[in-house]
């Protein structure tokens, strides 16, 4: 089980794998940075781009 940090903050969530992780981060990204999951500026290059850094922190973890 791997524990990681959330990219915006100090929150950590737990997962076995990458998406494990992801999915478990989820509640606490959708209530503490609502604004930037909401950010309509972002675009599909920003979120892969998102989850390839954030991968590469969990299999760094």
């Amino acid at each position: 089980m791997t524990t990681l940090s959330c990219d915006l903050c100090d929150a950590t969530a737990q997962g076995e794998t990458f998406e494990a992780w992801m999915k478990a981060l989820m509640p606490h990204y959708m209530e503490a940075h609502a604004d930037v999951m909401n950010d309509s500026s972002k675009t599909e290059a920003d979120q892969v781009k998102w989850m390839v850094d954030n991968k590469a922190r969990f299999e760094a973890a």
